[in-house]
């Protein structure tokens, strides 16, 4: 491992070993009452991008789990989806999610509204949400 390129594939390893993996499975959740049963991903990502008001979004304030979503569903960043709903509530097309701190606090939200949907860790489920979509 002493020439360059065992130096450099040493480097890449330990780089790539220091990457954060998110490893908590996400889903999609709707109240109870809401007669949604279930969803593709393509479908939900909607909502989370403004492109319909059939649901109203309730986000995560920015960490992995958001990023997670974002990235899985979505197939955007953080920053882009920032710049899609900048550009939605600039131009008075559409009000932005609101953010909260926790699952827990997305998952009351929800629960509280049935036009709600958000995304929690799948082991923060408990029978006051419904899930209508697993995230790969």
């Amino acid at each position: 491992m002493n020439t360059p390129i065992g130096k450099l594939l040493l480097a890449t390893v330990i780089g790539l070993a220091t990457v954060p993996v998110f490893a908590t499975e996400i889903v999609v959740i709707v109240n109870p009452k809401n007669p949604a049963t279930r969803m593709f991903s393509e479908q939900a990502g909607q909502f989370f991008l403004g492109k319909s008001a059939m649901f109203t979004p309730i986000e995560h304030t920015d960490g992995p789990l958001r990023s997670e979503f974002y990235r899985k569903v979505l197939d955007k960043d953080t920053s882009q989806v920032k710049t899609i709903w900048s550009k939605l509530v600039f131009t008075g097309k559409a009000i932005a999610p609101r953010e909260l701190a926790s699952s827990a606090d997305v998952k009351k939200a929800v629960a509280s509204d049935v036009n709600a949907i958000g995304y929690i860790e799948k082991a923060q489920v408990d029978d006051t949400v419904k899930v209508i979509l697993t995230v790969q």
